[in-house]
């Protein structure tokens, strides 16, 4: 592949899920993916989750760079163009979506939101640490897809497809 698919992982606030997502698909993406985030809905001055950050680092991923913003970022003449948009929170899969250039594929794969887990600090651990492992068993599965899978076509339905992905 000449040049990596692009995945815009969409969430309400880009703050835990999202950034999960984008910050694990560059890390196992094996230079065919870059992925990228963005929320519906950010807050102002909404930053990553520190619990998100701590279990990317704890789980040697890379975590500079990551931000939260909007997803209006992406919708702008000079993004960066999109394959592949995967909505991972429930809001943000029910949103009017911008219209993206170049019509990318898409695909929902809802994760709950460990930043609602109540409880003490490890119960909130446990719950981005498993949000992460979930994550990732589906990015694993679609990294090592044969190229024919990652075409145009058939890209959102294999991204649908793994949705159903435990």
């Amino acid at each position: 592949m000449s040049n990596p698919l692009n995945v815009l992982f969409l969430c309400t606030h880009n703050s835990a899920r999202s950034i999960l997502a984008e910050a694990t698909l560059n890390a196992v993406g094996q230079g065919r993916f870059r992925g990228f985030s963005a929320g519906s809905s950010p807050r102002e001055n909404q930053q990553p989750n520190p619990m998100a950050l701590r279990v990317l680092q704890e789980a040697g991923i890379a975590t500079e760079g990551l931000s939260s913003k909007s997803w209006d970022v992406f919708a702008q003449p000079d993004a960066p163009r999109m394959d592949l948009i995967i909505t991972v929170c429930d809001n943000a899969a029910g949103e009017m979506c911008p219209i993206w250039p170049g019509h990318p594929a898409t695909a929902h794969w809802g994760y709950a939101d460990p930043s609602e887990v109540q409880g003490d600090e490890e119960a909130r651990h446990r719950a981005f640490r498993a949000t992460l492992h979930a994550i990732k068993r589906r990015l694993d599965i679609m990294v090592n897809l044969p190229q024919d899978r990652l075409q145009a076509l058939a890209l959102q339905q294999t991204a649908r497809e793994l949705a159903l992905q435990a």
